[in-house]
């Protein structure tokens, strides 16, 4: 357990919201450890398949690539709570449609440990045949879990939805990456699913949500995680 731990955290930042101590990893998940509570967002599950239906052809491994990752969050902190912060399926009948072998897998990472489906505009239903509780919102001391976040600032919310990223240019190169978006008050999460995109953290429907001289993007490196101001991001 302390080796998987310190695995963890050498991935990881810390950050403080509406006074509660989160672990940002670098994979995308948010550790509570006063909780024991792992959030993860927007893991469109069966996203592939999905456009598969509609005549899109992607490649088909998204999936399996998202519950790697996930599998890998999980024994890494070994939460009691998991939060699934909505848009967990691409669409309303994924969770029907996916392969035993996924759900499976599932089911595993799902024992002895509680587990919460948080609605989203992609999954309004609770998913088909599968352990856990599906809720529209969670609340724990002070914080709230929603998919959505509400307009306004909102001290304790954890959202979604919004795919945060960040661009940083430095010697005539440009990078973006996914991001955490918080301003300590209320923390919006990057999209955990293997076939997502991003949304800059400077686009217009980020407007009213953060105190942005209190902001801080949590950058996803490939190695750690890098904590950002504003006045270093770019648009675009």
């Amino acid at each position: 357990m302390l080796a998987r731990r310190h695995e963890a955290e050498t991935f990881s930042a810390a950050a403080v919201i509406a006074g509660e101590e989160a672990v940002c990893d670098r994979r995308g998940a948010l550790f509570f450890p006063a909780h024991g509570l792992l959030a993860v967002s927007d893991l469109h599950l069966e996203k592939g398949s999905a456009y598969a239906r509609r005549g899109m052809m992607l490649p088909p491994y998204d999936t399996a690539e998202t519950l790697t990752k996930l599998e890998a969050v999980i024994a890494d902190f070994d939460p009691r709570i998991v939060v699934s912060l909505g848009d967990s399926f691409h669409d309303r009948v994924g969770s029907s449609l996916m392969p035993s072998i996924f759900r499976d897998r599932l089911e595993r990472m799902m024992r002895c440990r509680d587990w919460l489906w948080v609605t989203g505009n992609h999954d309004p239903d609770a998913p088909d045949n599968l352990s856990g509780t599906s809720v529209t919102e969670v609340a724990l001391g002070g914080l709230i879990f929603r998919h959505e976040p509400t307009a306004g600032q909102c001290a304790g919310e954890i959202a979604g939805h919004l795919h945060p990223g960040a661009r940083i240019v430095r010697q005539g190169r440009s990078v973006r990456r996914p991001c955490f978006a918080s301003d300590g008050l209320r923390m919006i999460m990057p999209a955990f699913g293997a076939l997502t995109g991003s949304l800059n953290v400077l686009d217009r429907a980020y407007a009213g949500l953060f105190d942005w001289r209190a902001f801080r993007a949590h950058v996803l490196g490939s190695e750690r995680v890098y904590a950002l101001n504003r006045s270093v991001l770019f648009p675009g």
